[in-house]
């Protein structure tokens, strides 16, 4: 069981959570902890799976809805191909033809990267401002953390040059330096790993790491060595809303995080409870 948490101004700290002034790295995910880009993302793999799902007598769409979107955030942070393969091991459970996993992915990609491309343009045709695709008090967080002299980086499963193309484009890029992680393609990729190396070229411990993900796979990796793991429940929907998307604090509860937070707002709050006043 979780034990209660306790929230203050959309920071809710989970048991055991305490300051950690000893933090001289912060690492931070991309997609839907920095960038706001690729929004709206669950809804578009709900969508190719929905159709494909064989029902049972006694289903109702709204359980499926749920399953499937707990399905699809456990498995938030790592590549998508692995969230394709569940629902092919979903589909075969019920008793049906299970689709190939790439072909998903494939289809899914295609869709995304279309609303990517509409919402790039809107931000160089100046029709938007790039902060509006910046996940709410983001920018300013940074400034105060690079203020402090503590070392930026951004670990991604998504494709590196995107990364790095998309976070210039939103203007969060230049916080980093080379200092930018993602993936690459036809290659293996393990956040674990790409922590623990970071951890080991700066030689650091994971006493000096602070994390902020909306996904399970850097809140468990960054437990595991030893960081204070910062679960970004950010709203798919409305950026600044203030709320936690439900399933997605859910999933970065059960990867054991030590706080959330929605977004970034009073960041000068945020690093005075992470750090220590």
């Amino acid at each position: 069981m979780i034990s209660v948490a306790t929230t203050t101004h959309a920071f809710e700290a989970l048991p055991g959570f305490a300051p950690r002034p000893g933090i001289t790295h912060v690492v931070f995910d991309f997609d839907g902890t920095l960038s706001w880009l690729r929004h709206g993302w669950p809804e578009i793999m709900l969508e190719i799976f929905l159709p494909l799902l064989p029902r049972r007598a006694d289903d109702t769409e709204s359980a499926i809805h749920e399953n499937l979107l707990a399905d699809i955030y456990a498995l938030n942070g790592k590549l998508t191909i692995h969230q394709m393969i569940r629902f092919a091991e979903r589909v075969r459970e019920r008793g049906g033809t299970p689709p190939d996993p790439e072909e998903l992915r494939q289809r899914f990609q295609a869709t995304l990267d279309q609303r990517i491309a509409e919402r790039a343009a809107k931000i160089r045709e100046a029709k938007v401002r790039p902060e509006d695709f910046v996940i709410h008090g983001a920018g300013a967080l940074l400034e105060k953390i690079t203020a402090r002299g503590l070392k930026l980086f951004i670990l991604s499963g998504t494709l590196e040059d995107r990364v790095c193309e998309e976070g210039a484009l939103v203007g969060v890029a230049r916080f980093f330096g080379a200092r930018i992680i993602g993936s690459r393609q036809n290659e293996p990729f393990s956040k674990l790993a790409h922590f623990d190396q970071i951890l080991r070229e700066e030689h650091i411990s994971g006493a000096n790491l602070l994390s902020f993900g909306d996904g399970a796979v850097e809140i468990e990796a960054t437990k595991k060595l030893g960081g204070l793991a910062i679960g970004v429940a950010s709203d798919e929907m409305h950026n600044g809303s203030g709320a936690m998307e439900p399933h997605k604090r859910r999933a970065l509860l059960a990867a054991g995080a030590d706080a959330l937070i929605a977004d970034y707002r009073e960041p000068d709050a945020l690093l005075a409870r992470l750090l220590g006043a």
